[in-house]
């Protein structure tokens, strides 16, 4: 079985108590906090090794670093092979930082996104901009809607169920 595969049975484990699974969780959260907090000091340096050197380098267990790498995946300049990676496959943690701080706005973890690394990255307006960037990506935004009393939005004059509105039911 792959690595990911072991991991999100592990982490998704539906037969687990609530409590357990909250437990796990939380501790997950801190490991991964201070795997960012180092990232983060050094951006631009490119980490590599395999997935067991890293998780050795992080001090994780291997489960663990997994878990990381999976969430780390789609920040990543160059994706992992994450689905059939082994603990001898050999990864980058090489990451977008743009991407990957509005993957953790999007992913509502502040305690990520508010690590005071980031103020050595980007100055407080553009993590503001990034911040209100990635919220709006998922702003439905619904346009008013035409009443079939309404002037026809084409121009002509007429009302809207004698135009336009007419071609559309008929379409």
């Amino acid at each position: 079985m792959a690595l990911l595969e072991q991991w999100q049975a592990m982490a998704y484990d539906q037969t687990q108590d609530q409590a357990q699974l909250q437990k796990f969780w939380n501790q997950y959260f801190l490991l991964e906090k201070s795997v960012y907090e180092q990232l983060l000091e050094n951006p631009d340096e490119e980490v590599r090794g395999t997935v067991e050197e890293l998780a050795e380098r992080f001090q994780l267990d291997l489960m663990s670093m997994t878990g990381f790498l999976d969430g780390i995946n789609d920040s990543l300049i160059t994706p992992n092979p994450i689905e059939t990676m082994e603990k001898e496959t050999e990864v980058s943690l090489a990451f977008d930082k743009e991407k990957l701080y509005k993957n953790m706005v999007d992913a509502k973890a502040d305690w990520l996104y508010e690590l005071p690394q980031w103020e050595k990255i980007f100055d407080e307006d553009k993590r503001k901009a990034l911040y209100k960037e990635q919220k709006n990506a998922h702003t439905v935004r619904n346009t008013a809607k035409i009443g079939r009393n309404d002037p026809c939005p084409c121009g002509s004059g007429k009302k809207y169920k004698n135009c336009c509105g007419k071609k559309r039911r008929s379409a």
